[in-house]
């Protein structure tokens, strides 16, 4: 049987970009995400990924029920080899960090990181029971704003910043059980969370804000990605990778 990743936040974006690349060569996967079943969504990337794909609502800030996300899984497609830990929110409100309100603070920090955190603290327990000779993975999505401030997106940057150092400690504590695990840093990727400031960022873009000069696609974080659940890059484990195009390279 074929390998099985489970991807937060897969049914759109760049978890659907993930999921495509999975798929094309040879994974099940199975998606998660706090949408309905029954969206748009939902259907349209169950409908392009074929009979290998299965979707599972979860919301990442129910941590208590982590388990029966788990358990649904195996029952319908068997044990995870891979996780991809993608879903994410941005600021709610952007504007002065000054101006942050707790409940907006906290609901970023429940999904970008407590919600990821606990999610692959089950994963990783999953994967040690498993036993047996097959790679296994983690994949933390995080951000350039791990490291890059944005006094306008204060909750996420440092939602991102806290993830960034969550997928350290998972490496350092998993990397003797043969289970890799790494971090990869999105730059300015074209997606339906960016629609509303394409307008603003194409002309930066161009004039050099990213080195390459053109947006990211899903298709990019995915072809990195592909290697690290692969096995591909055992050795290289906790290793971080930016995949921006040149942003987040330090310039004059």
């Amino acid at each position: 049987m074929s390998s099985l990743a489970l991807i937060t936040g897969g049914q759109k974006g760049i978890g659907l970009g993930i999921a495509r690349t999975l798929v094309a060569e040879g994974w099940r996967v199975a998606l998660a995400s706090s949408s309905a079943a029954d969206t748009d969504a939902v259907h349209s990337a169950l409908e392009e990924l074929g009979p290998d794909a299965r979707y599972y609502q979860h919301d990442l800030r129910d941590t208590a029920a982590v388990p029966d996300l788990f358990a649904r899984v195996e029952a319908e497609q068997g044990a995870v080899q891979a996780l991809v830990n993608n879903a994410g929110v941005p600021a709610r409100v952007r504007g002065d960090m000054l101006e942050v309100e707790p409940e907006n603070f906290d609901f970023t920090m429940d999904i970008n990181l407590r919600g990821a955190f606990f999610l692959a603290q089950y994963a990783a327990r999953h994967m040690l029971d498993q036993g047996g000779d097959a790679y296994r993975s983690i994949v933390f999505v995080t951000s350039v704003s791990a490291q890059m401030a944005s006094v306008e997106r204060a909750e996420y940057c440092i939602s991102k910043a806290g993830a960034g150092m969550m997928a350290q400690l998972f490496a350092a504590r998993l990397a003797g059980e043969g289970i890799g695990v790494f971090e990869i840093r999105p730059g300015i990727i074209q997606t339906g969370m960016t629609e509303g400031v394409k307008d603003k960022y194409t002309a930066r873009i161009e004039d050099g804000l990213v080195p390459a000069r053109r947006w990211g696609l899903p298709s990019d974080i995915a072809e990195a990605v592909l290697p690290m659940v692969e096995g591909k890059m055992q050795f290289a484990n906790g290793a971080v990778v930016p995949v921006d195009g040149g942003l987040s390279i330090h310039r004059l």
